[in-house]
């Protein structure tokens, strides 16, 4: 397998297998389920949230965040690109919307050796191509407006499982 610059494999691994589909029908749902996930964090993992625009990937880092016992908010990073948040393990919200590609992520520092002491949450992860790590988290949010939200997780090696039991 092909590896990234930060030396893991650039695709999904072919235990696609590893996946759990849970509806939230409310934004105080998709919190929560970003806070049972958090329960189970550890330090270097990454998660990389999936969805249009209005789709509740802040909302779920709001939960996780919470999760992680950051105290006060958090909010979307993306005028500053990248926020870091002090809990039980750092949080970096990344949120690459703005950004045209993984040379420019790259060439930001958005990325480094920080991260491997928390927990990296990427929106917009599409902007990092072929330097996508594969050993992630996908959380795939669909819907909008008031409609109940369907998130289906999909974890990139077997040791992320882990999330996908704390989903409930």
């Amino acid at each position: 397998t092909r590896r990234s610059g930060f030396g893991y494999p650039r695709s999904m691994s072919a235990q696609s297998g590893l996946v759990r589909q849970v509806t939230t029908t409310d934004p105080a749902a998709t919190r929560s389920l970003g806070a049972r996930l958090a329960a189970v964090a550890m330090p270097g993992d990454l998660l990389c949230l999936w969805g249009d625009l209005g789709a509740g990937k802040t909302v779920f880092a709001k939960g996780f965040g919470a999760g992680l016992g950051v105290p006060g908010t958090v909010t979307s990073p993306t005028f500053i690109l990248m926020a870091e948040y002090e809990g039980r393990l750092p949080l970096f919200h990344v949120d690459l919307y703005r950004l045209a590609s993984a040379t420019d992520v790259l060439l930001g520092g958005l990325l480094d050796e920080r991260q491997a002491a928390g927990v990296t949450l990427v929106e917009w992860p599409d902007r990092l191509g072929d330097a996508l790590p594969a050993d992630r988290l996908d959380v795939e949010i669909a819907g909008s407006g008031d409609e109940p939200r369907t998130i289906t997780l999909r974890a990139g090696s077997p040791a992320l499982a882990r999330y996908l039991m704390a989903a409930g």
